[in-house]
């Protein structure tokens, strides 16, 4: 067998030739000295034989030689030696020991995505009742919560000076329609008149072309004639402007007869008596005096303001969800029945109204609700666990983890934020694996250990289940 040939070393560094060379060249200024010495002596001595060099010291020099060379070069060696051992030991280490990070799969958003707006209940119709008479309340009949029928009366106004401007109203319009008969006779006059003119003009006329009756006569007769037609034609006039002021006077009768009706106050639809603003004995201005506000709360409408990103996957006849915070669990529909068509500049929010039956009126205007609504998309984005977000100097980022477990961390861009989740737009594909919750040894390039993210359950709560990207992962 061949003997085994010793481990070759590492060639010496710079340093170390430098510092050999150095020794080397020592050396031999030495040697160079004791030559010159040497000859020297032969110069002076000539009868002197020089002395040999014995072998035994020649080959301890040369041995001392050698050895100060391999003490220097080992100088040099041995502590890169310790520090490449150290590495390789601290490398293994790592390699070893492996950090423990929780990670969750990027998964993709259903395509059925769940929107909840707030929104504020509304009767279907409100309206305000106010006097249409100055008065006095005579008799209040309702207050708030009645439910009251369309028509109902609701109070009474007492207003005596009325009473008066009715009266004075109807006299005014039997004047006019005497007037309007004494015009009509007039007129029947002027037309008799003008029928005997007509017929006496006539017979001038033929008497004067016989020559019996002057000219003179028959033109009297003539002009007689004419001013009888146009007293007729007044007449007429007149009778017409009677005739105006009976229509005239029979139309402020017919208000005020109108306006005497409004002494009773009357519910416009059935609902409820929301507000009641008056009682008896006060006093109440046309147009301006609230009496009472009725609602009509079989239907409630809800208005919501729908964002940007879901305005146009909305549609009218489209079920919406209710839910309460008064009433946990219980499930109430609604339906879109219309809606703007168009988005606020300032909210960028489309606004959108959505009825509620209240056959049981147990649901009340004013309550607070949340409206759930569930529309398809067409392009769903990616979702991650919103602790999964990296907010450097450089923007948002996410620490991915890659087949061989190193680090890498990717800028992405975010969308909507859930609370649990965050919608990524960008930077991301479906089905890498991102750090939740990265710490200050998750470093660019480090090798780690990945296991499935759970959400820490809060007190009480049923046991945590890992999130579907987690299962994905595991």
């Amino acid at each position: 067998m061949k003997p085994e040939s010793p481990e070759r070393l590492p060639a010496p560094s710079a340093e170390d030739s430098e510092f050999l060379l150095r020794k080397v060249e020592l050396l031999e200024r030495e040697v160079e000295t004791l030559r010159q010495h040497h000859g020297a002596a032969r110069l002076e001595t000539p009868h002197i034989a020089p002395p040999r060099p014995r072998p035994a010291l020649l080959r301890g020099l040369l041995i001392a030689l050698v050895l100060i060379v391999a003490v220097c070069f080992a100088a040099g060696l041995l502590p890169k030696l310790r520090q490449r051992q150290v590495l390789a030991a601290e490398s293994s280490q790592v390699l070893a020991h492996r950090p423990i990070v929780p990670a969750a799969v990027v998964s993709l958003a259903p395509r059925e995505t769940v929107v909840t707006l707030p929104g504020t209940m509304e009767p279907i119709t409100e309206a305000p009742v106010l006097a249409r008479a100055d008065g006095y309340i005579k008799r209040r009949y309702v207050d708030i919560g009645d439910r009251v029928a369309a028509g109902q009366v609701l109070a009474e106004i007492e207003a005596p000076e009325l009473n008066q401007q009715v009266q004075q109203a109807a006299a005014a319009v039997d004047q006019a329609r005497s007037a309007l008969e004494q015009a009509n006779a007039n007129l029947t006059q002027g037309q008799a008149n003008r029928e005997l003119a007509r017929v006496s003009a006539l017979r001038y006329g033929n008497l004067q072309k016989r020559g019996i009756v002057s000219r003179q006569e028959n033109d009297t007769y003539q002009a007689q004639y004419q001013a009888s037609d146009a007293a007729v034609e007044s007449l007429r006039k007149a009778v017409a402007s009677a005739t105006n002021m009976v229509s005239e006077a029979q139309a402020n009768l017919a208000r005020l007869k109108d306006v005497f009706s409004y002494l009773k106050v009357r519910a416009p639809f059935a609902g409820v008596v929301t507000l009641r603003n008056v009682d008896q004995g006060t006093l109440v201005t046309t147009g301006s005096t609230l009496l009472f506000r009725v609602a009509q709360t079989g239907v409630l409408r809800l208005f919501i303001n729908v964002p940007q990103v879901n305005a146009s996957q909305v549609r009218a006849g489209q079920t919406a969800g209710l839910s309460l915070s008064e009433r946990p669990g219980a499930a109430l529909t609604g339906k879109i029945v219309r809606s703007s068509g168009s988005l606020d500049p300032a909210t960028r929010t489309m606004l959108v109204e959505v009825q509620v039956p209240n056959p049981r009126g147990d649901l009340l205007p004013g309550m607070y609700a949340n409206v759930t609504l569930h529309a398809a998309r067409e392009n769903p984005p990616l979702l991650i666990p919103s602790e999964a977000l990296v907010a450097r100097a450089q923007g948002t980022m996410a620490a991915v983890v890659d087949h061989t477990g190193k680090v890498h961390f990717t800028p992405i861009q975010v969308g909507r934020d859930s609370g649990t989740e965050l919608e990524v737009l960008s930077g991301l594909q479906e089905g890498m694996q991102v750090i939740v919750n990265p710490n200050d040894n998750v470093r660019e390039g480090v090798l780690v250990e990945t296991q499935p993210f759970l959400r820490p359950r809060p007190a009480g709560a049923p046991p945590a289940q890992a999130t579907p990207a987690a299962k994905k992962a595991s």
